[in-house]
């Protein structure tokens, strides 16, 4: 151990001079590595424990508009079961998503990319790094073969420890592009059956939106239908400009699409078949309803209701301004909908099994998300869970219910969890309104509110 680093484990950080500073942070970054080598390490030793007993229970990433699922690594990996990813996530204190991401990523770097993990685990290549590539090679499109992936493997653990990330992930593209180590595309060309791959999609991206209120959408269109739309966005364009607008032209392109979207002009076709739907004052067709749940914090006073500069949204627990309301409010074919305050901490029953509206409301307002540990998955588009079960047979028995239809005993869950929560020993329960305590299967506690997910650590955890 260097004089340096000696000193600074002896000394405190402000006491130390700027060589022992280095020093320091240079050692801490190397524990960091190799911690983060062995958590790869952890995860895949994790997935070799759990196989599953079917191809139809390993785990695998929903596409979000696709009828298919992606495996969470490539070839010649091992598939791990549905339902070990969770408990894993949820010690790490990560998502069910991002447990499937390391594990993934762990099997990748291990089976397909042996050089790039044996330099992960050597401390050479850092591991952030290493998954880089490793979400590249699982993920390409069409997919690579075990064999090609070696490759790829072959052309970046030489000079992976050594260049940028921008570099790196240029060589990756280009060594599969230059290579042809891709499967064959059947959508690339004719001869190979374009008939039977449709390319065209419309895909928005509404994970990752930006601070100023905008998203990414990218598409694949016919080609007589997207000269179409550049025209139609030309035109509006235009027109925009016409009417005195001093913005660039590509934010009037932009805001050409979305009036086309509000407007749904090809609905004019459904007026010439003699439909009765309505228009506005300006001949347009009336736009489809878009229902955005937005939630501002009142204060009353004096002169009334004042709004806080802020919210939120429910689609993707985004921040919202007032002024961005405001500004759609003022469309003349935006349709605004107030609903009463539900008192969120009433205790709100009703008989038999059935969850009425006024109930799911309540439940979905209050816990905003589903309640598993980590997940941020919307509880508008969630299932709600009777937490404690409900008993079809009780009322017949002349026994009382144990899992009655009241507020209390309701939480949202995706599916993915309430699947995990229905055929495994995952367990949680109700300790306030909004909160909940998880047992994992292995005996970790977990309490979920709506600020968060936070560990509970019991003496021992329990065997299994």
């Amino acid at each position: 151990m260097s004089e340096a680093l000696s000193m600074a484990r002896e000394a405190g950080v402000d006491d130390l001079p700027a060589t022992a500073l280095l020093a320091l942070a240079r050692s801490r970054k190397a524990a960091e590595d190799q911690a983060a080598a062995d958590l790869l390490e952890v995860a895949a030793r994790w997935a070799d424990l759990h196989p599953p007993e079917s191809i139809h229970l390993a785990a695998a990433f929903t596409i979000p508009g696709s009828e298919h699922e992606e495996p969470i690594a490539g070839d010649g990996c091992p598939l791990v079961a549905e339902f070990c990813v969770a408990e894993l996530g949820a010690v790490l204190g990560i998502s069910s998503v991002a447990a499937k991401k390391l594990i993934g990523h762990a099997l990748e770097l291990r089976h397909r990319l042996p050089r790039l993990w044996a330099q992960v685990q050597s401390s050479v290549v850092p591991a952030w790094r290493a998954r880089l590539v490793a979400e590249t090679t699982i993920h390409a499109v069409p997919s690579l073969t075990r064999e090609a992936a070696g490759w790829v493997d072959d052309q970046v653990a030489a000079v992976a420890g050594r260049v940028g990330t921008a570099q790196l992930d240029r060589l990756v593209a280009e060594t599969i592009k230059r290579f042809d180590l891709a499967q064959p595309d059947p959508a690339a060309d004719p001869e190979d059956g374009y008939l039977h791959v449709d390319p065209r999609h419309v895909t928005v991206h509404d994970q990752d939106v930006h601070y100023a209120g905008t998203l990414h959408i990218e598409a694949e269109l016919d080609l007589a239908d997207g000269l179409d739309l550049d025209h139609a966005l030309a035109h509006d364009a235009a027109a925009q400009k016409a009417l005195g607008s001093t913005e660039t032209l590509d934010v009037r392109r932009a805001k050409a699409l979305g009036n086309l979207a509000r407007t749904q002009t090809a609905l004019d076709l459904i007026h010439t078949q003699g439909a009765t739907s309505q228009e506005n004052a300006d001949g347009l067709p009336a736009a489809r309803e878009l229902v955005l749940h937005a939630h501002l914090d009142g204060t009353l006073t004096n002169a009334g209701t004042v709004f806080g500069p802020t919210g939120r949204t429910e689609n993707r627990h985004k921040l919202l301004l007032l002024d961005q309301i405001r500004s759609w409010c003022r469309d003349s074919r935006t349709k605004v909908t107030i609903k009463p305050v539900i008192d969120l901490n009433a205790n709100l029953t009703a008989p038999g099994y059935d969850i009425p509206d006024r109930i799911r409301e309540q439940v979905i307002l209050r816990d905003r998300t589903c309640v598993f540990p980590h997940c941020t998955r919307p509880a508008r588009g969630c299932d709600i869970d009777h937490v404690t079960a409900y008993d079809h047979h009780a009322e017949a028995d002349g026994r009382p219910q144990p899992g009655p239809t009241r507020s209390d005993n309701l939480a949202p869950l995706c599916r993915s969890h309430h699947r995990l929560k229905t055929h495994t020993s995952w367990r949680y329960a109700t300790v306030a309104p909004g909160v909940f305590e998880w047992t994992s299967p292995h005996g970790h506690h977990f309490r979920r509110d709506r600020s968060g997910t936070g560990p509970i650590q019991p003496a021992e955890p329990e065997r299994p």
